[in-house]
């Protein structure tokens, strides 16, 4: 299966340029070895702006005028709405019952149709709708252009910080690690990259353990409260990280509340559960991981008010 490159990366990020902020590196005030990168900040409040406007972007006009179809837990439907919308097409997007409401909310604010299933249908309705509409099917993570636009997060911290020596990336469906990895692996190639999970959905680990793709039935997945990585990955995000990833560490439900609770009152920022999971791996799990300088990425901050008042208690 062949890999995304360096060269693909540096592309998405000519395509993404003026409509991706591109995100700064914040020191975090507690640990002098580590920084934020804070994807919260995005204009969706997800990295997942980068893959979606990329993907778009690759399209060719005269099929993409029919319109774009997803299926996402909140962030790659608002994310792909966006970019939808930025390029003047129609979009769709296919969500899970049970996703947050904010995300839901947000999702139909930027002008896509929301399409609300059961969790186990979400994929077949996204290919229903787009075989019926001719539209093109932009999946969260399993595709190319996706994890090349995701990776340019791992392109800016290199350039933010040359001397880098570990990134700790959230996993879920794999397409952000999978990036990330790519881009710090061929700038950086000393550097460490552990990907993070929540132990109520490690899928990711056990699928690196057995070297094939290990899917976890939805009952089993939906105990997490980082609705964002309940996503099994995917033979093409598999191949990626058997090849690119340095690791994996798993976060308990408590560390990620807590971790939520530090990057909102320390580092003024408003993170989701999903976007914490990184921030909790160095927390808590330092001893678990390479010593240096450290990045842990924040991928978003589209929180119910609910879940965030009841973290900061």
């Amino acid at each position: 299966m062949e890999l995304i490159s360096i060269e693909d990366v540096r592309a998405a990020a000519a395509d993404i340029a003026g409509t991706v902020v591109r995100t700064p590196l914040l020191p975090a005030s507690w640990d002098d070895a580590l920084w934020l990168k804070p994807e919260s900040l995005q204009p969706v409040g997800s990295f997942k702006l980068r893959g979606a406007t990329h993907a778009v972007a690759r399209i060719d006009p005269a099929v993409r005028a029919r319109g774009v179809v997803t299926h996402s837990s909140g962030n790659h439907g608002q994310a792909l709405a966006y970019a939808a919308r930025s390029a003047g097409v129609a979009c769709r997007v296919v969500v899970p019952e049970g996703a947050p409401t904010v995300k839901v909310d947000r999702i139909r604010a930027r002008g896509a149709e929301v399409v609300l299933v059961p969790p186990a249908r979400r994929l077949a309705e996204a290919e229903r709708i787009a075989a019926e509409t001719g539209g093109t099917l932009v999946p969260p993570f399993d595709d190319r252009h996706v994890i090349a636009g995701q990776g340019t997060i791992g392109l800016e911290i290199v350039e933010d910080l040359p001397d880098v020596d570990v990134v700790l990336v959230p996993v879920g469906g794999g397409g952000l690690s999978s990036g990330v990895a790519t881009a710090v692996k061929a700038l950086r190639p000393s550097a460490a990259v552990i990907g993070v999970e929540p132990l109520l959905a490690a899928d990711a680990r056990e699928s690196l353990a057995a070297g094939e793709v290990v899917l976890w039935d939805v009952e089993r997945t939906q105990r997490t409260s980082a609705d964002g990585l309940r996503t099994h990955l995917s033979d093409l995000t598999l191949a990626h990280l058997r090849d690119r990833l340095d690791g994996i560490v798993t976060v308990t439900e408590e560390e990620i509340a807590l971790a939520m609770a530090r990057l909102v009152r320390e580092a003024r920022l408003v993170v989701e559960p999903s976007g914490a999971v990184a921030a909790a791996a160095r927390l808590f799990h330092a001893d678990d991981l390479p010593a240096g300088r450290t990045v842990a990425v924040v991928t978003g901050g589209n929180v119910d008010p609910a879940v965030l008042a009841g973290v900061l208690g």
